[in-house]
């Protein structure tokens, strides 16, 4: 859209780069939608590119852009909330994962089995409140040469 003629509608004659900053887009994006025709534009007799933008719309969006909107379900700033739910959520995930953690650990010591008690030649001894197993009856033949 060469727009050669002079602009009555209030709009602002910017440079390629300014354009950019107003929109929040890369120099190219903007060179793009010239291209594409999808943003009115000029150039001086020096060559330089200008594009004309309405003051009064400080998110600039072609109907491109809004269909690409549209079509995507959510816009940016919706996404961004999106994006901090699942932030926030995943921090509070984290939380109760290290309170998990830090519980399991002060409980260590009383996860562990207490040692078996042993007597001074290293063998297991019993504990007092079970009954002792009732002494198998050995064969003659063991209790002649092995003893009692």
């Amino acid at each position: 859209m060469r727009r050669d003629e002079p602009r009555v509608d209030p709009v602002d004659r910017l440079t390629v780069p300014e354009a950019a900053e107003l929109l929040g887009v890369t120099q190219s994006a903007v060179r793009k939608r010239v291209q594409r025709g999808t943003i009115p534009w000029d150039k001086d007799e020096e060559g330089r590119l200008y594009v004309y933008l309405d003051p009064s719309e400080t998110s600039f969006q072609t109907d491109e852009d809004k269909s690409r909107e549209t079509s995507s379900g959510r816009s940016r700033d919706e996404l961004l909330e999106v994006y901090r739910e699942q932030v926030e959520f995943l921090r509070r995930e984290l939380e109760r994962k290290d309170t998990i953690i830090v519980s399991l650990t002060q409980r260590l010591p009383e996860l562990e089995a207490a040692p078996e008690p042993r007597n001074a030649s290293g063998a297991l001894t019993q504990a007092v409140d079970t009954p002792a197993e009732p002494e198998q009856r050995r064969s003659w033949l063991y209790r002649f040469f092995f003893g009692p």
